[in-house]
């Protein structure tokens, strides 16, 4: 199968279920932020979706986007390791990683928001 089939699901954890809606009732300040303007996104976006044995911070499935909001967590050299491996079988199944940090959402919003909106086609799927 490949990924431009209409019945192409991503691998989906139920297990992490639970996790994903704690971790929805505590977003960080940045996350929180974010999510304030994705709501209302021309395209649907998903929070803390799990995807394969990951979850995500945001989902768009239309536009086959992982959006991730990077803490200090993401900037130690066991975090860059485990970013690039996660990053790469994500893409393996032709998803777009966006990435931002904290600081950026926090302090260039205006700059995330826009850079988001420029991934929108002139008629969204």
């Amino acid at each position: 199968m490949t990924l431009n089939t209409t019945d192409f699901h991503l691998p989906y954890n139920s297990e992490l279920i639970p996790i994903a809606k704690k971790m929805r009732q505590n977003p960080t300040p940045a996350e929180k932020k974010l999510w304030q303007f994705l709501r209302t996104f021309p395209v649907r976006v998903l929070r803390q979706r799990p995807i394969d044995h990951f979850i995500v911070d945001f989902y768009c499935a239309s536009l086959k986007l992982v959006i991730e909001v990077d803490g200090e967590s993401h900037y130690t050299e066991q975090g860059k390791i485990y970013d690039r491996e996660r990053s790469s079988i994500l893409e393996g199944y032709g998803l777009k990683i966006m990435r931002f940090t904290n600081e950026q959402v926090l302090h260039d919003f205006e700059g995330v928001c826009q850079e988001l909106l420029n991934l929108i086609p002139p008629n969204p799927p």
